[in-house]
């Protein structure tokens, strides 16, 4: 459960995909400080989706948690998310910040160059995602996302999110760059987890190693 005020160091956002259960999403919250939780598709038809996402968008409210659904507007829209999480292209991505920036966060992912990520940034997303849903099978995070979002952390000041490894020692290797926002999923996740130690070990980390922000 999240404390009234939040940590000024780097924080936690899970990525769960439809696999992911109501009651691990729970343990997960339940361990610590999570700013939010991104909920993507990953191949599973519409109807099966929203009535997912119907289901876990209050419990992540209730912890205090922001709760974004990946990739589809209206699911969003019908199950009340805090948040819209787009992979698109420049322009699709300015139309969807126009139509719907005022009413729900949206942060944009996909961006695999420094010329990629400054396109979507011109756009003014509320944040930037380093990594990609599902590949985090190693134990240290992909060197490039490390490398963007030092760079982008260091340049700009939208926010961005980084993706830690299977390791949940990785999250302060993430936070090391500077980035304000650590994503992790099979590190809370995976088979054999605990989520909420996971999720209690890796606040823990931030804890001891994580460069406080300014004000």
């Amino acid at each position: 459960m999240n404390s009234e005020i939040p940590p000024n160091r780097c924080r936690i956002v899970l990525l769960a995909g439809p696999l992911i259960g109501a009651g691990r999403i729970q343990a997960a919250l339940d361990g610590g400080d999570v700013a939010s939780v991104i909920l993507f598709q990953d191949g599973v038809d519409e109807a099966s989706f929203q009535k997912l996402a119907a289901e876990i968008v209050p419990l992540v409210q209730q912890a205090g948690a922001a709760a974004i659904v990946a990739g589809d507007t209206r699911i969003a829209g019908r199950v009340q998310a805090d948040g819209l999480h787009v992979e698109a292209g420049k322009a699709e991505l300015a139309d969807i910040i126009d139509r719907f920036q005022a009413k729900i966060t949206v942060g944009a992912g996909g961006a695999k160059t420094r010329d990629d990520a400054l396109e979507l940034g011109e756009q003014r997303p509320d944040y930037l995602f380093f990594g990609r849903f599902g590949y985090d099978g190693k134990p240290e995070p992909h060197p490039r996302n490390l490398s963007l979002g030092q760079w982008w952390a260091e340049m700009i000041e939208i926010p961005c999110i980084v993706m830690a490894g299977s390791d949940p020692e990785s999250v302060a290797t993430v936070a090391a760059t500077g980035a304000e926002f650590v994503a992790v999923s099979a590190a809370v996740f995976g088979d054999g987890v605990d989520a909420g130690a996971a999720v209690a070990r890796a606040n823990a980390l931030l804890d001891e190693s994580a460069p406080r922000f300014e004000g």
